[in-house]
């Protein structure tokens, strides 16, 4: 895991980080994470698309995401957002419990037949650093355990999060 720059948040065993510099104003950067039809377009990997993205985009408002693999796999994600404060920070949980078996059970091999979700509660952090027209996006998301986030990570949870960014990159570009 990346080390974090920022003093008033020390990384965790249970937390993943993930950083990158957009050339474009936060404001805009905010907006593409705040407005379903923009969020559609680039959330997930390459190799998915996004055909549900509700968002009541407000402290106690709710969100859902599909994303649908070429195969017609869906992975849905739902949550609700505990804090917003434009554009400087999203604060957000996440629930995957929707998500198909097979993917549970990669989370937590052994999973009991009852355990519906066994990557819990996710607690997810966006900050948008303005660095004069340009935006240092950084997600951090907290896992339950150091155990979870380790399946995560090994299922391709950076890279996943790696092409999202660039599918993000390319919309800032034709919204500049």
């Amino acid at each position: 895991m990346a080390p974090t720059n920022d003093p008033s948040h020390e990384a965790s065993d249970r937390e993943f980080m993930i950083s990158r510099i957009f050339d474009a104003p936060p404001a805009l950067v905010f907006r593409a994470w705040t407005e379903p039809e923009q969020m559609a377009r680039w959330w997930g990997p390459r190799i998915v698309t996004t055909p549900v993205c509700e968002m009541d985009v407000r402290p106690g408002g709710a969100y859902r995401i599909v994303m649908r693999m070429a195969d017609g796999v869906e992975f849905p994600l739902k949550g609700v957002f505990l804090e917003v404060a434009p554009p400087e920070r999203l604060v957000m949980t996440m629930d995957c419990s929707e998500h198909p078996a097979a993917w549970h059970d990669m989370v937590k091999p052994g999973r009991a037949p009852n355990e519906t979700n066994p990557a819990g509660q996710l607690l997810q952090t966006v900050t948008f650093e303005d660095l004069g027209g340009k935006t240092k996006l950084t997600v951090r998301t907290l896992f339950q355990t150091a155990a979870i986030r380790d399946a995560m990570v090994k299922m391709g949870m950076n890279e996943g999060w790696g092409e999202s960014l660039e599918r993000l990159a390319d919309l800032l570009k034709t919204n500049v």
